[in-house]
């Protein structure tokens, strides 16, 4: 499973949540995959900016894997993940051109875990509220 999702002005304009295609031998890996697919839709947001004459410097991405953030910027491939598809690897393209950069976040700020994981009401209700759904009584 993987999720991300992307805010402006501290209000949420897309979220992305499905099953990865490919089998993951590793957290790290599938963590990795997932940093590859949003900044895919990073180059997207950049485009639209610059467009609309705000361009953008760089998109931040966050993410609580230590280990997928650390595969993602060092160009050197370490053994456990070899033998990812050469197309995951775009995000290492991306930062290396400086369209997006990495930032590690600690895993219980990580709103995109409610996208992935079975959360506690407390974590929950604080991420939900980040992304701006609420609900009203009727």
């Amino acid at each position: 499973m993987q999720g991300y999702y992307f805010s402006l002005a501290n209000a949420s304009v897309k979220w992305h949540s499905k099953m990865q295609t490919l089998i993951s031998m590793s957290s790290t890996m599938a963590e990795y995959i997932a940093l590859s697919d949003c900044a895919r839709d990073c180059a997207w947001y950049k485009i639209l900016f610059g467009e609309l004459g705000k361009p953008m410097p760089y998109v931040p991405i966050y993410g609580d894997s230590h280990g997928a953030i650390f595969n993602a910027q060092n160009p050197i491939t370490q053994k456990g993940i070899k033998h990812i598809e050469i197309r995951y690897h775009y995000i290492r393209e991306q930062i290396e051109k400086g369209e997006v950069k990495v930032f590690a976040i600690p895993t219980m700020e990580n709103v995109a875990d409610m996208f992935t994981k079975n959360l506690g009401p407390t974590l929950f209700l604080k991420h939900r509220k980040q992304l701006g759904i609420e609900f009203y009584p009727l």
